[in-house]
């Protein structure tokens, strides 16, 4: 397990076992990923959606260290109608800070007018992206004529792989938009710092564990 002696590394633990989306297989994931480095910041974020008659739930953990940001992604898949079966799918990627190129907030304030100083904001969207691989999401061509059956061939989009997480009060608590915004802060110092020297880019870059794949946000297969 990672080092709970921390604040930091406490904080973590706490907040995957108060997410209780398999709590031991993240955290190990999680610990994994990290790779021995001190966790400085962290985001937890469980989500819920419904499919027809079923319901998949799935977890993002974003880790900030000084070096790295870790994004991990687990979801799980049900195997059978009984649901006695279930698979998890598990993606990890590691960032260095040096490639995050924009950390972007959004955030949603209702009843502008009234607005004071102490109001907080009841929606955010944080986007992180960073230079490197693309995906290519695609789907079967088609025309306007409904009764051709020929092949037209496939159709897709180019997209950057990025991150991006919707925190609301109504769905997670205003508390989960504090922690967002919270780690969007270290995040957006981390980088700051990281493109002020250069050096510090390419010597966490070096020293940055090689993943097999791609991080890919939660999906289920029919």
């Amino acid at each position: 397990m990672f080092s709970r002696t921390s604040a930091s590394g406490r904080d973590l633990h706490s907040a995957l076992e108060r997410a209780g989306f398999y709590p031991r297989l993240v955290a190990d994931v999680v610990e994994d990923a990290l790779d021995g480095m001190e966790p400085l910041a962290h985001l937890v974020q469980l989500e819920t959606h419904i499919e027809h008659t079923e319901v998949h739930r799935h977890v993002t953990v974003l880790v900030l260290t000084a070096e790295v940001m870790v994004i991990v992604h687990v979801d799980d898949q049900q195997m059978d109608e009984a649901g006695e079966q279930v698979m998890a799918q598990v993606s990890t990627e590691t960032v260095p800070i040096g490639r995050i190129s924009s950390v972007v907030l959004s955030f949603v304030y209702q009843q502008p007018q009234e607005y004071r100083p102490s109001d907080k904001s009841r929606e955010l969207t944080l986007a992180i992206s960073w230079s490197g691989g693309q995906r290519v999401d695609l789907a079967p061509a088609g025309c306007a004529d409904p009764q051709c059956d020929a092949d037209h061939g496939y159709t897709g989009t180019l997209q950057k792989e990025d991150v991006v997480m919707r925190v609301s009060a109504e769905a997670d608590g205003l508390h989960a938009v504090d922690e967002a915004r919270d780690f969007a802060r270290a995040l957006r110092k981390a980088t700051t710092s990281t493109a002020l020297d250069p050096r510090s880019a390419s010597a966490a870059e070096s020293r940055t564990p090689r993943t097999g794949g791609r991080f890919v946000r939660g999906h289920h297969q029919g």
